[in-house]
């Protein structure tokens, strides 16, 4: 169910790293709990984050979530067909439904996260 090669918050952002980026979005548990999503605020581009800064928000039908960044670095790209189909966030939330992409800072934070079978277990854990 979540991707392999992924990294994830117990904030249930999922994180995957490409040498010096990092591609983050929102898991499908994450999506599941807000509901229809029916906008996504992002960072801007050009934007320098620390590790657990607040970056963006998505609103749903029924609550607006924060999006959470573990690690450092600068926007280099927002996902724009969030714009016109934030439902993407709900259709393919580890794909097509990704939020911004950074520039690592470091790899500082990334010890820290789980991977795809400790967040399973961490979400069953939690229960609805």
């Amino acid at each position: 169910m979540y991707p392999e090669d992924y990294l994830y918050t117990e904030q249930h952002e999922w994180l995957h790293v490409d040498e010096t980026t990092v591609t983050l979005g929102i898991t499908s548990f994450a999506q599941a709990e807000l509901g229809e999503v029916v906008f996504v605020d992002p960072p801007d581009v050009g934007d320098s984050f620390s590790a657990g800064d607040e970056i963006g928000s998505i609103e749903s039908v029924k609550a607006v979530a924060e999006i959470y960044t573990p690690v450092a670095g600068e926007v280099i790209e927002t996902n724009g067909a969030l714009d016109d189909q934030p439902e993407l966030v709900n259709d393919d939330p580890h794909h097509e439904g990704w939020i911004a992409k950074l520039r690592l800072a470091s790899n500082e934070g990334l010890d820290g996260l789980m991977n795809a079978e400790a967040y399973a277990a961490f979400c069953d854990g939690k229960g609805a």
